[in-house]
């Protein structure tokens, strides 16, 4: 995921001034943002690929099945960003913030997060299959009933991390910190079997 290169872009849009503006069912290809501001904006049906996104402000918008497919995110602030049903397949996020980031449902599969301070962030239904959530700080994050199949959590901290629901399997207890965390009886298995402990009934 992170270790991908950066789409090769087109066309470059700077300083685009979305400020709550509504977009329905736009289509942006190979496009460079520059200090974009979507603060209070609300999308639905839009489509991003193949985009690059620098120093862009998401703060307080909306997003309902808006894709941002293979995109990139540098140094972007998600201040009460909600993103719900949306699709983020392939994309990267390097130098961002995410406090009060809300997600809900969507695929956000290969999705590169290694490193983001996720601590206030709610998760929520959403396919993280294969993601790179390597060294994520999600101290007291929400992470519910979540696919994370074959994501890459080493060096992550979860600690209080509300994982109900969620696909745990790709969890190394010995390289995450989970003290806290809230889990099920059913997860608490999986990750013990995960330490090798043979689990009985009695």
């Amino acid at each position: 995921m992170t270790d991908r290169a950066k789409p090769k872009t087109s066309a470059t849009q700077a300083a685009v001034d979305w400020n709550g503006a509504e977009l329905s069912r736009q289509k942006f290809n190979a496009t460079l943002f520059t200090d974009l501001d979507m603060m209070e904006a609300r999308s639905i049906g839009t489509a991003f690929t193949d985009c690059i996104f620098r120093n862009g402000r998401f703060n307080a918008s909306i997003h309902r099945s808006t894709a941002f497919v293979n995109c990139t995110f540098l140094a972007c602030k998600f201040f009460d960003t909600q993103f719900i049903d949306c699709k983020f397949v392939g994309s990267r996020f390097d130098g961002c913030s995410f406090d009060l980031l809300k997600i809900d449902g969507g695929d956000w599969s290969f999705v590169g997060l290694a490193g983001a301070d996720l601590r206030s962030a709610s998760i929520t239904g959403t396919r993280l299959r294969e993601a790179d959530l390597t060294g994520v700080r999600g101290q007291g994050a929400v992470l519910r009933d979540a696919d994370l199949s074959g994501a890459s959590f080493d060096k992550a901290d979860l600690t209080g991390c509300d994982l109900r629901g969620s696909d745990v399997s790709a969890i190394d207890p010995a390289q995450v910190a989970l003290k806290e965390a809230i889990i099920t009886v059913d997860q608490a298995v999986t990750l013990a079997q995960a330490l090798g402990l043979d689990v009985r009934a009695d």
